[in-house]
């Protein structure tokens, strides 16, 4: 079968979910069917031939579209006028549509694929068979950051929800085939028929996360895309109220913020027992240079790649429930959980207090991972579904 996938990124390099999610799928797939890969570049900041070679083993074509920024005001404010989600008329551009239909009139796929419901409008309207990858209810996100952003963003990003849960239940009726990364999210789409969503799961590539031994650093880690609104409040809750209670009895535990483009409002963490590394070459080396994993998540859904990461590293977890909804981790035995910062920070030092607790944990953890996170069979609900059309 020849699958047509747009995207709204280049998916390399991979530090962010939604590339992540797609370079494994897109993999995955490859083996059984081609693929025709059409990816957007907003930014224009990918390294496309460093991509291109990534990209190429797996797919038959591989079309990059640069965004222009000129005119991108005007597509937002046609989005803001028409009663669109804003972040649907920064990623729609006229060109770049002729370009996807061209692409798919010269190569006439079998099946469409978009991932996120900000490319939906590029397939909308194409009488081919299609799937949608909502991933996440990024709706719920945006109205979980609109809760928490002070004036003037909130009445923007309450907007913006509206808009996109709006957008979100009129698309649905536009694809045949709707995924989403957990029943956590599927349950907050809004349409009447959201059950009929298939849940397809995020995995991890456990040949190149697994354990290594490496000196401990830091006792504490937190890593991810450190420009991302839900990484940058975890952080700060992380330092500013969570690591506190734990300096009180262990003054000389070391934290440690890995991951690209951190925000000023990270870098400002630095200092002290905290480092801010930015981008790392080898993610792996800040998790095994660390004794204990934390994912301090309050706002943002899907799946946390991190812990999956982490866990298959065996290096001991503690989030939030939020965060471990979608991962589904038996608290106490495979992952710690707490909602507030004195019941994460006293996981933490429990933790710290106790090499075997650590120990039991980490390896729990990883059983679950290799059990339950593994790509290849991640994927196979999202094959079938597109191979139930053939």
């Amino acid at each position: 079968m020849r699958i047509f996938v747009l995207l709204s990124r280049i998916p390399y390099p991979l530090e962010k979910g939604d590339k992540l999610r797609a370079f494994h799928q897109i993999r995955v797939l490859s083996e059984k069917h081609e693929i025709i890969l059409c990816a957007l570049n907003p930014l224009r900041s990918a390294d496309k031939q460093k991509a291109f070679e990534q990209l190429q083993p797996y797919c038959r074509s591989v079309n990059f579209i640069d965004l222009p920024v000129r005119g991108r005001v005007a597509n937002i404010l046609k989005a803001y006028f028409s009663g669109l989600p804003l972040q649907t008329g920064y990623f729609f551009n006229r060109r770049a549509n002729r370009k996807i239909k061209a692409l798919i009139a010269e190569y006439q796929p079998d099946h469409l694929f978009a991932q996120l419901s900000r490319t939906a409008r590029y397939l909308m309207d194409v009488p081919v068979r299609k799937t949608l990858d909502y991933q996440d209810a990024f709706s719920y996100g945006l109205k979980r950051r609109a809760d928490k952003a002070g004036w003037p963003m909130r009445s923007v990003f309450r907007m913006e929800y509206k808009r996109m849960e709006a957008f979100e239940n009129k698309i649905f009726d536009y694809f045949d085939h709707k995924i989403i990364i957990s029943e956590q999210d599927r349950d907050l789409i809004p349409h009447s028929e959201k059950q009929d969503i298939t849940v397809v799961r995020n995995g991890v590539n456990m040949e190149f996360f697994h354990p290594l031994s490496r000196k401990k650093r830091q006792e504490i880690v937190f890593t991810g895309n450190m420009n991302y609104p839900p990484n940058v409040d975890a952080a700060q809750f992380l330092v500013n109220e969570i690591m506190p209670l734990v300096w009180l009895k262990k003054p000389e535990t070391r934290l440690l913020l890995a991951g690209a483009a951190p925000h000023a409002k990270v870098k400002n963490l630095e200092g002290g027992q905290v480092t801010v590394s930015g981008w790392l070459d080898d993610i792996r080396e800040a998790y095994a240079g660390s004794e204990i994993f934390i994912a301090p998540m309050r706002m943002g859904t899907g799946l946390q790649n991190k812990l999956l990461e982490a866990m298959a590293m065996k290096i001991p977890c503690v989030t939030t429930p939020l965060a471990n909804a979608a991962l589904k981790a038996k608290e106490k035995e495979e992952i710690l959980t707490g909602n507030s910062a004195g019941e994460l920070a006293g996981k933490l030092l429990a933790l710290l207090e106790s090499r075997e607790e650590r120990r039991r944990l980490s390896e729990n953890a990883f059983a679950f991972v290799k059990k339950n996170y593994q790509w290849d069979a991640a994927t196979v609900p999202m094959e079938k579904l597109m191979c139930d059309d053939c």
